[in-house]
């Protein structure tokens, strides 16, 4: 991959909420499991063991954080769009210019909070995500994208 960049140093805060959202949403399971076993006598160890699964889930969650900001890169040339991902499942995503039909930019609320955006490209089958970047940095990428996909398919003609 050539040129390649790095998502912001934001966005590891915005994985670290993720695992505390996680944490949450895993708190309340374990409160319905405990009423559950309270009112109709579940067997309390669901509880337990949904507890422990969630312990897990946001220590493994919180401990790749840097990982995944590490590998996470892409890049945009005349051809393709390159992302890169992944420590220990690596994936390398090569988007043909050509096949690109649309680039959305998005941000829902915690990234809106850290003042970032999601790149969306779409082809005709698929949809691939440059997970966020700053907002100047998204428009230009959006810019760059849809420039390069007309720019082929005014050659191809």
């Amino acid at each position: 991959m050539q040129t390649s960049h790095q998502l912001p140093s934001e966005i590891k805060s915005v994985w670290r909420m993720s695992a505390f959202g996680s944490l949450l949403i895993g708190i309340v399971i374990i409160g319905l499991l405990i009423l559950a076993n309270h009112f109709w006598s579940w067997p309390f160890w669901l509880a337990a063991v949904a507890g422990v699964l969630v312990v897990l889930d946001v220590v493994v969650e919180l401990s790749i954080v840097p990982y995944r900001y590490r590998f996470w890169r892409y890049a945009i040339n005349e051809n393709d769009v390159e992302i890169e991902s992944g420590f220990f499942f690596h994936h390398e995503t090569a988007i043909p210019i050509t096949r690109i039909q649309n680039v959305t930019l998005s941000a829902g609320p915690i990234l809106q909070w850290f003042k970032l955006k999601t790149v969306i490209i779409e082809t005709a089958a698929d949809r691939y995500e440059i997970e966020a970047v700053l907002p100047e940095t998204a428009e230009t990428l959006k810019v760059r994208i849809m420039t390069l996909a007309a720019r082929k398919d005014v050659e191809d003609a």
